[in-house]
């Protein structure tokens, strides 16, 4: 009964989302506030039943209800209760009902707290909301139900892939559709705008603080998504250039991009084209990395093993959203306002200069990625396109925007002094060249860029806190004066230095991992011991262990340091019968902000195991730095001046009066 009740909330849920998607629409047309109002009560409805289809489908995997394919064929009854719950979004049919309840919740958001927008913007916004959320409702029913019975119930389950029994399933698929999904909402304003023919720097005000929180959730969830491959595939690796982590890092720089533009559209009334243009790209990106996982084209670790006739579905929507908004934006772009003009000295230059190069190296990545299956279509030949060409292409255009990032705070806007900047930066420049000279002291072997790319990593990080020293008057005034101006600092400037500087340590994290890291991959018995990094590890024995829903061979380093004993670290193989699958659970110990790392491989016969080892110099910087960025966007969107919003328009309007 509880299958079928979540059947029927999906199917009322699409039925809401096409009342949404027209009636308020004619509301607009005949200025009829009544109809426009729809919008409002049918988002909060649509968000009410979608929420209900979702509770739905986890009380069925709670209670192991195999009589559900879905719960059949993702679940286990010895599964333990937190692997149960977050095995719902483990399958692609319980993934996607996630997004598109995520889809519904942030129009239930705008609806519920769009009191300040006017009548028609909001109407427009949720009924392209409604359009997508549609959409994505025929998909789940036609192709992906989750709630399909099976005629002869099993008694036990099939289990949930071994990989996803982890506690960063709870957190990074989450994370990563509120932040894909998220942009929905900058997508739609984009769209009203569109539609309604009038954009300003009221818009970019509103819009702003949605593509905030789905930028803060999509940097978090790459970040978990990122440490979770790292610990969780035992290859000692946090970034892999794979198609799909790919899919998620192009929405990231776009949207990235996009909040930049936004910013200079809200406060010199400028960009507006390429604001609007970014808004739709974002989405359409995210879109993309949605096709990507679940149309069967890409072999990899993260997608979704799916029937080609999925795959077509969500082609289909692709061209319909993606072709039909920029088929819009062509024809309405040209009859949009042109905004305030600047120097291209100046803030709104920086911006600029960002968004090229964040523009460019999402291109750069969308070209590797989709290249290599477009040429398999079109010619049938197979290529490979992998780290080295990312690595070679992407980081260069990193680079001058790292040099760049510190400068943006420091000019002023519509005309800046390029030369004051420059002096106002002078202790952070040399505060870079000394961690330059550190890191070459410091260093032995590895390339000889990484020094320059330490002293890169300490000028944004020492650059961004010249900014907030220049805005309290660090060292010109009284300290107790100094105090008080930073306690009255609008935080979305404490927000863009620590956003700012979360990517310099990150940088930094970087850089050190992958060029002093050090590395044992060998045989070892037990009582076998090796040196590595200054450590000294000893196999002090192999062990097996009964799970709940699996088998598992764990292994016991004893580690010494100098020659005194440090800690006992506890890798482990586990074997899943049920699905015939083995995972790798790597042990972690974290020295301050570097990690030692040890992962099990296959036994052999003599006894011995093969075992990976390893020394991770400031790897935890690596996610320290998104933290820190993440921390900064929750900062900048807590300014008052977010919160508050833009003053309501005057009522003399009806069309254009604040909702209600």
């Amino acid at each position: 009964m509880i299958a079928e009740a979540g059947h029927y909330a999906l199917v009322l849920a699409l039925g809401l989302a096409l009342i949404q998607s027209t009636v308020p629409l004619l509301g607009a047309r005949w200025r009829d506030p009544a109809l426009m109002n729809v919008a409002r009560s049918t988002a909060l409805a649509q968000l009410l039943f979608a929420g209900l289809a979702f509770a739905a489908l986890v009380t069925l995997h709670v209670t192991s209800d195999f009589s559900v394919l879905n719960v059949y064929e993702n679940s286990h009854s010895a599964k333990p209760l937190l692997y149960k719950i977050t095995g719902v979004w483990g399958s692609h049919e319980g993934s996607m009902l996630l997004w598109v309840s995520i889809l519904a919740l942030f129009g239930g958001l705008v609806a519920a707290f769009g009191n300040n927008l006017p009548l028609s913007l909001r109407a427009h916004v949720l009924a392209v909301q409604a359009w997508i959320a549609g959409a994505f409702y025929l998909f789940i029913l036609t192709t992906s139900n989750p709630f399909l019975r099976i005629p002869n119930p099993p008694m036990e389950g099939r289990d949930l892939n071994p990989v996803l029994q982890d506690i960063g399933l709870a957190l990074h698929p989450p994370m990563l559709y509120l932040g894909y999904v998220g942009f929905s909402i900058s997508f739609s304003f984009a769209i009203a705008a569109l539609l309604e023919g009038r954009i300003d720097a009221a818009w970019a005000r509103w819009v702003r603080p949605w593509t905030l929180v789905a930028w803060i959730f999509l940097t978090l969830g790459i970040a978990m998504g990122s440490y979770w491959a790292y610990y969780e595939l035992g290859w000692g690796g946090w970034w892999f250039w794979d198609p799909v982590e790919n899919a998620s890092l192009m929405p990231w720089l776009a949207g990235t991009a996009l909040l930049h533009s936004a910013l200079v559209m809200e406060k010199r009334n400028a960009l507006k084209v390429w604001t609007i243009l970014l808004s739709i790209l974002t989405f359409s990106l995210s879109l993309l990395g949605t096709f990507l996982v679940r149309s069967g084209v890409l072999t990899s670790v993260h997608a979704f093993a799916t029937d080609p006739t999925r795959g077509v579905f969500i082609l289909l929507i692709l061209c319909i959203f993606i072709g039909g908004s920029l088929t819009l934006f062509a024809g309405r772009a040209s009859s949009l306002k042109q905004g305030g003009l600047f120097a291209p000295i100046s803030r709104e230059g920086a911006l600029v200069l960002n968004n090229l190069f964040l523009t460019t190296a999402c291109a750069t990545v969308f070209v590797g990625t989709l290249y290599p299956l477009a040429l398999e279509v079109l010619t049938g030949d197979k290529i490979s396109v992998g780290a080295p060409f990312f690595n070679l292409t992407f980081a260069p255009l990193f680079v001058p925007l790292m040099i760049a990032v510190p400068f943006g705070p420091m000019l002023a806007w519509k005309r800046g002094d390029l030369f004051g900047a420059m002096q106002r930066l002078m202790a952070a420049g040399i505060v870079a060249v000394l961690g330059v000279a550190f890191a070459w002291a410091w260093a032995r072997g590895g390339s000889a860029l990484a020094p320059l790319a330490i002293g890169l990593a300490v000028f944004v990080i020492a650059g961004a806190a010249s900014d907030i020293a220049e805005r309290i008057g660090l060292f010109r005034v009284p300290l107790a004066n100094a105090v008080r101006r930073a306690r009255g600092l609008p935080r979305s400037a404490w927000g863009t230095a620590f956003a700012h500087a979360g990517i310099g340590i990150a940088l930094m994290g970087i850089v050190c991992e992958t060029t002093w890291n050090s590395e044992y991959i060998g045989t070892m018995k037990p009582h076998d011991s090796i040196p590595l990094a200054g450590y000294q590890f000893t196999l002090d024995g192999l062990t097996q262990r009964q799970g709940p829903n699996y088998h598992e061979l764990a292994a016991v380093f004893s580690v010494a340091a100098n020659g005194r004993p440090l800690s006992l670290m506890a890798p482990s193989k586990r074997n899943f019968t049920t699905r015939g699958m083995s995972t790798t659970e790597a042990a972690l110990l974290s020295r301050g902000l570097s990690q030692l790392y040890i992962s099990l491989g296959d036994t052999t016969p003599d006894g011995g195991i093969v075992v990976r080892i390893y020394h991770k110099p400031l790897v935890l910087l690596i996610w320290f730095g998104p933290v820190l960025m993440a921390l900064g966007g929750l900062l900048s969107l807590s300014d008052r001046r977010l919160r508050v919003g833009v003053p309501k328009p005057a009522k003399a309007l009806r069309g254009l009066q604040p909702a209600e």
